[in-house]
């Protein structure tokens, strides 16, 4: 399955907020893939200096990706596609 990177938005000052970001992220996926779509939250990258933190999804398409950072309550700035 595809991997996608959520990029969003995460000041220095609210590092912190970041484990609580990725349990909203695990959840939402949970709470997909109960629902039939086939979504799994993998890790949060974050880049301190340029304030974004990537959210990684395996999902379907790009779509499902993304419904799960709104549904984390995670303002995307983009979602693309990633390879490894």
């Amino acid at each position: 399955m595809p991997s996608y990177l959520v990029e969003t938005f995460l000041a220095r000052s609210e590092a912190g907020e970041r484990p609580e970001r990725e349990r909203r992220a695990r959840a939402a996926a949970e709470e997909l893939s109960r629902g039939g779509a086939r979504v799994a939250y993998d890790h949060a990258i974050h880049v301190p200096d340029d304030e974004i933190c990537f959210f990684v999804f395996e999902a379907p398409s790009s779509l499902d990706a993304a419904q799960a950072a709104k549904l984390a309550g995670l303002e995307a700035v983009r979602v693309v596609r990633s390879e490894s």
